[in-house]
Formats: C-alpha cells, sequence, structure tokens
C-alpha cells in the first residue's frame, strides 16, 4: 500500500515538474510571438512606404512616357538647310 502512495507521489511530482516546465515554454512562446507581432508590424509599415514609392515611380515613369514621341508616327519630313535659308 505505502509502495502505490510512493508511486502516486511520483506521479504527482512529475505531473507538476512537467507544469512548471509547460508554464515557462508558454511564456517564452509569448515573448517570442509579441516580438514577431512588433517585427511584423514594421515590416507593414516598410512595405507601405515602399508601395507608396513604386506608386510615384510609376507615376513619374507614366509622364515621361507621355511626353515621348508615338514610335509608329510617320517621320516628320527632314527640312534641308538651303531651305530653311529661304
Amino acid at each position: 500500500m505505502i509502495s502505490e502512495f510512493d508511486e502516486l507521489s511520483d506521479k504527482i511530482d512529475r505531473l507538476a515538474a512537467l507544469t512548471l516546465s509547460l508554464r515557462s515554454e508558454n511564456a517564452q512562446l509569448r515573448q517570442t510571438n509579441a516580438e514577431l507581432r512588433q517585427s511584423n508590424m514594421a515590416l507593414c509599415a516598410e512595405n507601405e512606404e515602399c508601395v507608396g514609392r513604386m506608386h510615384e515611380v510609376q507615376r513619374r515613369l507614366e509622364t515621361l512616357l507621355s511626353q515621348m514621341p508615338d514610335p509608329n508616327a510617320p517621320a516628320a519630313p527632314l527640312v534641308q538647310r538651303d531651305e530653311v535659308a529661304q
């Protein structure tokens, strides 16, 4: 009978140790999770900034492209110097 109590006591001790270990691991995981969330928020902000900059670059390129002559348009006739002098 006493051996059964000793066995039960050992199981309770192991369960208590496991509980403490799991609590410690849980606290560490919560801390890591909080750090990762903070890092994720910073990366999202950086991403938003990059997207904004890319939109600005796209707008500028579209403006430049709209100012370029159409490559499919017929070429203007070349004016010779003699014709300009007249």
